[in-house]
């Protein structure tokens, strides 16, 4: 452990690279561009890591070793030293400003996804004091459904190159944090009902700007501040209201105005595709073909 007058050193996963002095190898997987998150995806060899505390919220995933049977290992988290077992698939949730250290007893693969504390309180602002928002450290003794998902689910965005990716993430990110204060925190979040979702008026509003945008990525910071609430707000009562998620919705407006622009207009298919907010004409055939059932060019010759 740290000797007296020693400083404890700090991982900041919005720096590049971050995790690297700390590892003996570098991650096989990190975002670099993802706003109030950061992941990574690690393979190491049995290592241990030094005390350290992030600036970040962690969440850790043990996902799989050479040997499963044994992902056994220590972790010291606020001065508290548990031997944990490990089972695949494990989380521990180490919150920002935590000291902690651990070891690994054999090589294995884990997954690192950084919160930022301003997400949680943005997110929470509706129900909880800001000030009272504070999460509990948790070994990695338990598993978590959701959380798994969400770590597979951005495993998948990072390898891919998918349409709508800003918005997916928004999207998880709300998804996640409103789980953690749900789950997590000291202070449980008391949750609004609504009813009747968006206002007219406000779903014209959302509506009429996402229609005069979609040549670019919209993100859902963007969408929720024309209604003045918070992301999960505008997630839950959009989806109330349309039927729909704001990513559906945007994804089947994209489709709508391609079907016109090809029937009204003498513009090309692949630029087309870019006016309607798709990287280019591969990506508007392959969801043409998935929501319409026909393929671009195959429209045009019905």
């Amino acid at each position: 452990m740290r000797t007296p007058g020693q400083t404890i050193k700090v991982i900041d996963y919005r720096q590049e690279n971050a995790s690297d002095p700390f590892v003996p190898k570098p991650a096989v997987l990190s975002s670099s561009k993802w706003d109030s998150i950061h992941f990574e995806l690690h393979q190491q060899p049995k290592f241990e890591i030094t005390e350290h505390q992030h600036t970040m919220h962690v969440i850790v995933q043990g996902v799989v070793s050479s040997s499963p049977s044994d992902l056994s290992g220590e972790r010291w988290l606020d001065g508290k030293l548990k031997r944990e077992t490990r089972n695949h698939g494990d989380i521990a949730i180490i919150p920002a400003g935590i000291s902690h250290r651990c070891n690994w007893n054999t090589s294995v693969q884990f997954i690192i996804l950084a919160i930022e504390s301003a997400l949680l309180k943005q997110v929470g602002q509706d129900w909880v004091d800001c000030d009272r928002i504070e999460l509990i450290p948790h070994f990695m003794t338990r598993q978590d459904v959701l959380i798994q998902g969400i770590f597979c689910a951005l495993k998948e965005e990072l390898e891919s190159d998918k349409i709508g990716g800003d918005l997916l993430i928004d999207s998880i990110k709300t998804t996640l944090a409103i789980h953690l204060l749900r789950n997590y925190c000291t202070t449980q979040p008391k949750l609004s009902s609504y009813a009747d979702g968006l206002s007219a008026l406000k779903l014209q509003q959302v509506r009429e700007y996402i229609n005069e945008h979609l040549d670019r990525d919209i993100k859902l910071s963007e969408i929720a501040a024309i209604t003045q609430m918070s992301q999960y707000h505008f997630l839950r009562l959009f989806k109330q209201s349309m039927g729909v998620t704001p990513h559906q919705y945007i994804l089947q407006c994209r489709i709508d105005k391609a079907k016109y622009l090809l029937r009204h207009s003498q513009l090309s298919i692949a630029d087309i595709a870019v006016r309607v907010g798709f990287c280019d004409q591969s990506h508007l055939t392959r969801y043409f073909k998935r929501i319409v059932g026909v393929t671009p060019k195959q429209l045009l010759q019905i």
